[in-house]
C-alpha cells in the first residue's frame, strides 16, 4: 500500500513515518523542508512544499491509497500564549484541498489526528485544561480540529479522526484505550509512539470508519 503522510517531521509524524516504513508501506511524505528529514529509505518518496499548495499536494497524492495526517497548528514554543507559526485555519484549509483532490486519485481512506476537547468533547475535559484552551493560543488547534471534523462529515470519504488526549513522548508502545461518550473512562495521556502505531492499526484493520474515538493509553 502507498500512503501519503502529512506532518512527517513533527513530533508525532516522525514516529508515524518510521512505523510506516517498518511495516513495509511505500510512503509519500510532503514536507516543507527536505533538509529536515533525517530518514532515508528506499520506500520513502519526499515531496517539498506546503500542503496548502494545491499543485504540490496533488503531486504528493498521486498513486496513493490513503492519506494519514499528523498535522497540527504549531506555536513558536510550548508556552500556551506563544505566537502561532501556522494559520489559525491551517488544518481545515488543508482538509478542504484533500477532500477536493481525493476523487481524482480514487482515494477514500483518510485518517487524521484530532484532539480530546474538540467540538462536543470540550465539556468532558478537566476544568483547568478547559480554562487554558479558552484563554490562550491553545484554543486555535482545538477550534480547527472541530472544523476539519465537520468538513469530513459532509463527504462520502471513509475517514477516521483520532481524538488523542494529552500527548507525551514515550519510548515504548502501550495498550490503547478507545472511548466513546466517556466509556470506558479515558486516561489523560497517550504517547506519540503509541498513537502513531494505532493510526496504522486503524488503517490495516479498517477500524472506526466515519467515527471520532477518544484515544488514550493504559
Amino acid at each position: 500500500m502507498i500512503i501519503l503522510l502529512l506532518g512527517a517531521t513533527g513530533r508525532t509524524g516522525r514516529h508515524l513515518l518510521q512505523e510506516s516504513l517498518d511495516r513495509g508501506y511505500i510512503v509519500h511524505a510532503l514536507v516543507r523542508d527536505k533538509s529536515k528529514m533525517k530518514i532515508a529509505h528506499e520506500n520513502l518518496l519526499l515531496f517539498e512544499g506546503s500542503p496548502l499548495d494545491k499543485v504540490v499536494l496533488n503531486d504528493a497524492m498521486n498513486g496513493c491509497d490513503a492519506v494519514l495526517s499528523a498535522l497540527n497548528i504549531s506555536r513558536s514554543n510550548d508556552f500556551p500564549w506563544s505566537k502561532l507559526r501556522t494559520p489559525k485555519d491551517f488544518l481545515s484549509s488543508v482538509m478542504k484541498l484533500i477532500i477536493e483532490l481525493a476523487p481524482q486519485h480514487h482515494i477514500k481512506r483518510i485518517i487524521f489526528t484530532s484532539a480530546w476537547g474538540a467540538a462536543e468533547t470540550r465539556k468532558d475535559i478537566p476544568g483547568w485544561f478547559r480554562w487554558f484552551i479558552e484563554n490562550s493560543n491553545i484554543k486555535y488547534p482545538y477550534e480547527d480540529h472541530a472544523r476539519q471534523e465537520e468538513l469530513l462529515k459532509q463527504t462520502y470519504l471513509e475517514w477516521t479522526g483520532l481524538r488523542a488526549v494529552g500527548l507525551i513522548n514515550s519510548k515504548r508502545k502501550k495498550t490503547i484505550v478507545v472511548s466513546f461518550n466517556k466509556e470506558p473512562k479515558q486516561r489523560l495521556i497517550i504517547g506519540r509512539l503509541s498513537l502513531a502505531a494505532f493510526m496504522l492499526d486503524v488503517l490495516e484493520q479498517n477500524l472506526y470508519v466515519r467515527q471520532l474515538p477518544v484515544i488514550s493509553e493504559r
